[in-house]
């Protein structure tokens, strides 16, 4: 098989064995023990300079940050169905919550959670509380980001609110529970939960 995911199931990269069973393609689990600082070694620094997980390499291509293999796969693998269309009025939605979940929810919780003192304008996340509303706005009176259809983007967005409410970063606003709890009711997402446990127990991994 050519996809690799370089994994260890406490970074993002558990995440993005979600994303691969939703696109349902065949790929390798590559364990890179993160304790012992293999993410450092040459070889990941070669693929990866930040020296993070994930990294997904698919025959030439090699693709790292959660929400670009995202993209990337849904676009090579499952376009039309878990990506819009390049001329597909819904590319615009499905772009832009991919890029929320990253460039605003993550840094947002974090600089509430660590109390960072900042200048709103000069932040990409801006304000808390609108930071909230959008989020609310993106998902309600809808199933999934794009409406009734799920896809690409509700790995990213959706992955990011599971993980924050699982650690309790984000308020379980009852939008926000309904939504992760119909992604967790997903096969796909049962597959890869069963898959990053099985890691774990292999690997003798505590949390």
């Amino acid at each position: 098989m050519s996809i690799v995911l370089y994994h260890h199931p406490f970074s993002r990269a558990a995440n993005v064995v979600w994303m691969l069973e939703e696109v349902g393609v065949p790929y390798e689990l590559r364990f890179v023990d993160l304790l012992s600082g293999k993410h450092k070694q040459p070889d990941i620094l070669a693929l990866n300079p930040m020296g993070k997980l994930p990294i997904l390499s698919d025959g030439a291509a090699v693709v790292s940050e959660s929400a670009a293999i995202a993209l990337y796969l849904g676009d090579r693998y499952s376009a039309g169905k878990l990506a819009p269309q390049l001329d597909d009025p819904r590319r615009g939605t499905y772009l832009r919550w991919s890029f929320f979940a990253p460039s605003v929810i993550e840094p947002g919780l974090m600089a509430k959670a660590a109390g960072w003192t900042y200048k709103e304008g000069q932040a990409g996340w801006g304000n808390h509380d609108a930071m909230l509303a959008a989020m609310q706005a993106a998902l309600t009176d809808r199933d999934y980001l794009l409406g009734s259809e799920f896809s690409m983007a509700d790995t990213i967005f959706g992955g990011t609110v599971r993980f924050m409410l699982q650690f309790k970063m984000l308020e379980p606003l009852p939008v926000f529970v309904a939504y992760a709890e119909r992604l967790s009711a997903r096969p796909a997402l049962k597959r890869a939960d069963a898959r990053n446990a099985a890691v774990i127990e292999q690997h003798g991994l505590k949390r």
